[in-house]
């Protein structure tokens, strides 16, 4: 994982992979589900049945990346202190 934290990494990843189930899940029933009806209609019930676990792994992105993104600014923050020291000195 991208995060440095282990326990937040695990608990992200495990969600990140239930939500990546329930899309798969959701995506599936509901295509079984309207198939003998028509294909059409089965088609677009996959697609509205695997929406919220899609939404779910769009959050948990979000989630990565706004971590990944603040590590990255307290590390240009260390280094632009640094150089500040550097140049007072």
């Amino acid at each position: 994982m991208r995060l440095q934290e282990k326990p937040l990494s695990f608990i992200i990843n495990f969600l990140l992979g239930t939500a990546w189930a329930f899309v798969l899940i959701g995506a599936v029933t509901s295509f079984l589900a309207f198939f003998p009806d028509n294909i059409f209609y089965a088609i677009i019930s996959a697609c509205i049945g695997a929406l919220p676990g899609m939404i779910a792994v769009l959050l948990l992105e979000y989630i990565i990346t706004s971590k990944e993104k603040y590590a990255e600014l307290q590390k240009q923050t260390r280094l632009l202190e640094k150089l500040l020291e550097k140049k007072d000195a």
